[in-house]
C-alpha cells in the first residue's frame, strides 16, 4: 500500500510543474481577469487620452478620504495622486493581461500580489470595510472579502510566482528562443 502510494505520490509530483501553472492561469483567467479589468474600465476616461487621464471614480476608489477631503474634486489632488492612480490602473490592465499571456508571469504574478495587498488595505483603511466583509480565518464562514478570498487569490497568484507560467506560455517560447 505504502509503495502504491509512493507511486502515485511520485507522478502527482512529476506532473505539478506543468499543470499547477497552466491550471493557476486558466483559473485566474476564469474567475478574475474580468473582475479586474471591469474594475481598471471604470478608472479610465473617455478615448485613448484616458490612459492619462483618470476618471474622479478611480480617485475615489484609490484615495477615498482625500478625495472627501477634496470636496470629491479630483483637481485638487496632487501628481503624486494622478501618478499612483494611473499606475494602479495600468497594472489593473497589464498584469492581469500577462498572466493570462503568461508573459513575465512570475514579475506579473508578484506584481499582482502586491496589488491584492495595497487593494485589500484600501478596502479597509480608505472604505472602512469590517466585520463580516473583512472576515477571519478559522471560523465557519469562507465567503469574506478580504481575509478568504482575497488570501486565496494569492495562494493562486503564488504558485504562478514560484512554478512560472508553465509549459502553455509565452514566457515558455520566449525561453526557447533565446536558447
Amino acid at each position: 500500500m505504502i509503495a502504491l502510494h509512493d507511486r502515485f505520490a511520485g507522478a502527482l509530483a512529476a506532473l505539478a510543474p506543468t499543470l499547477l501553472p497552466t491550471l493557476a492561469r486558466l483559473v485566474f483567467a476564469g474567475v478574475l481577469l474580468s473582475y479586474f479589468w471591469t474594475s481598471a474600465l471604470t478608472k479610465i476616461g473617455p478615448g485613448i487620452g484616458g490612459l492619462l487621464s483618470p476618471t474622479d471614480g478611480a480617485y475615489i476608489q484609490i484615495f477615498p478620504r482625500a478625495m472627501e477631503a477634496a470636496g470629491y474634486d479630483s483637481s485638487q489632488l496632487t501628481s503624486y495622486h494622478w501618478a499612483v492612480v494611473v499606475a494602479g490602473t495600468w497594472a489593473e490592465l497589464l498584469l492581469p493581461l500577462c498572466l493570462v499571456l503568461g508573459l513575465f508571469a512570475r514579475l506579473a504574478a508578484l506584481g499582482m500580489i502586491g496589488f491584492v495587498i495595497v487593494q485589500s488595505l484600501t478596502d479597509i483603511y480608505g472604505h472602512g470595510v469590517g466585520g463580516a466583509d473583512l472576515g477571519r480565518w478559522f471560523d465557519a464562514d469562507s465567503g469574506a472579502l478580504i481575509a478568504d478570498q482575497r488570501a486565496l487569490w494569492i495562494v493562486l497568484l503564488a504558485g504562478i510566482a514560484m512554478l512560472g507560467a508553465g509549459p502553455l506560455s509565452l514566457d515558455r517560447v520566449l525561453t526557447r528562443n533565446r536558447r
